[in-house]
């Protein structure tokens, strides 16, 4: 039996065709075809283009990364560069523990 993934919903803050913002596009849709293989829905918003939408989500800066769904919305700010915070971000990083390495924090 195959168990229900999550399917999550992605918006990316960006100013303009900034390097930051070239790199955490890059890195980001890389991690997403790598982790999520197609359960995500990813939306890239210019805060240049559409600062309302910036400041309804209280984006302060950019590259800016917020996971609406699943529940907690998280954000990260940054270029995305460090792999292991986005994934912990987006509550991606349990998955990679070993059974053993699970087992283990059980016993803590």
């Amino acid at each position: 039996m195959n168990k229900a993934r999550k399917t999550y919903v992605l918006k990316l803050y960006v100013a303009g065709n900034t390097p930051n913002s070239v790199r955490a596009l890059k890195t980001l849709k890389n991690i997403l075809e790598q982790e999520f293989q197609g359960v995500y829905a990813l939306k890239v918003i210019d805060v240049m283009k559409n600062p309302q939408l910036a400041e309804e989500d209280k984006i302060l800066a950019t590259p800016t990364l917020s996971k609406i769904l699943p529940p907690p919305v998280r954000k990260i700010i940054g270029d995305l560069s460090d792999r292991e915070r986005v994934l912990i971000g987006l509550d991606l990083l349990y998955e990679e523990l070993s059974e053993e390495d699970w087992e283990e924090s059980q016993n803590l």
